[in-house]
């Protein structure tokens, strides 16, 4: 076979790959819509969740703070101090349950801001620092607790855990380790039906797809995309969305559809707004958002 012909082969399928995206871009994304900024001058926002009425709450870590973006792009400061609160997810009861690793908690936060402590041991040892969670339909958390050392920690802090896991906090408050075997578990999300979890094991650049049984534990780990991820989520067409160098997007067989840029780093994600079309992505020093054609499941 010719140079030229190769080359030509290659170029035609690089074509077809580039309007195969171009297509489900516009599946996924409304028509004309942009990533648009909506706030800036953070250090490092994180954690976006959304609120039953569609405001997204987000955390930024080293301010100590939570604050919340509404639909006509005003943000307030709800929380702060916050205990460091990172991931967030909002339970069935209203309140914001968040990662608070100022000393290793897992928190739930009413719209009153008081809080109360649901996990902050595993086998009567401290976690490590939960960093993000997903809540399943019948109200159990899995959670993640890798380690990040933090400078505000008091001297002296260590990990105690003997494994890097991700852990189930369920409804009847007792914490189970469900993954044991990650160099760093970070992002995860469920299926709205309780079935299924995405989890990132973000040093060894994968995601891995779980069965979820009756009593919160996992089975049937299979591989499902080449990519590790800081936050993810998920649409009402099954998709996963991950937050890397941009925001890529995976169908529900694991094929990458789409590749979101975003002018800084994206750290984490949700959908937002009243009718969960808008994706909301948090990326270092600012807040972005882009109009959708899918929606959110939260």
């Amino acid at each position: 076979m010719s140079r030229f012909l190769i080359t030509s082969m290659a170029l035609v399928f690089g074509i077809s790959g580039i309007c195969q995206e171009n297509k489900t871009r516009k599946e996924l994304i409304d028509k004309d819509a942009k990533v648009t900024k909506a706030g800036g001058g953070y250090i490092f926002t994180e954690g976006p969740s959304v609120a039953p009425d569609g405001r997204v709450f987000f955390t930024d870590q080293p301010n100590d703070k939570i604050d919340i973006w509404d639909e006509g792009g005003t943000i307030n400061t709800f929380l702060q101090p916050c205990d460091r609160s990172n991931g967030t997810y909002f339970n069935k009861k209203g309140e914001l349950v968040t990662c608070a690793d100022l000393h290793n908690r897992l928190v739930a936060i009413n719209m009153d801001k008081q809080m109360r402590t649901l996990a902050e041991n595993f086998e009567g040892k401290p976690l490590n620092a939960p960093n993000d969670l997903w809540i399943s339909p019948n109200g159990g958390i899995y959670f993640s607790d890798p380690y990040y050392h933090r400078g505000y920690w008091e001297t002296g802090r260590k990990e105690v855990q003997d494994k890097r896991g991700v852990y189930y906090l369920n409804p009847e408050g007792k914490v189970i380790r469900v993954i044991d075997d990650y160099k760093q578990p970070n992002g995860l999300i469920g299926t709205p039906d309780g079935k299924t979890l995405y989890v990132s094991d973000i040093n060894d650049g994968k995601i891995w797809k779980y069965s979820i049984n009756a009593d919160g534990t996992l089975t049937n780990k299979t591989f499902f995309a080449p990519e590790g991820s800081d936050g993810m989520t998920i649409d009402n067409k099954g998709n996963i969305y991950l937050t890397n160098k941009v925001v890529s997007v995976f169908n529900p067989e694991g094929k990458n559809i789409a590749r979101i840029e975003v002018p800084e780093q994206p750290s984490n994600i949700c959908f937002g707004g009243k009718k969960r079309n808008i994706l909301f992505i948090t990326a270092r020093t600012s807040v972005y958002t882009l109009k959708m054609k899918v929606k959110g499941v939260q």
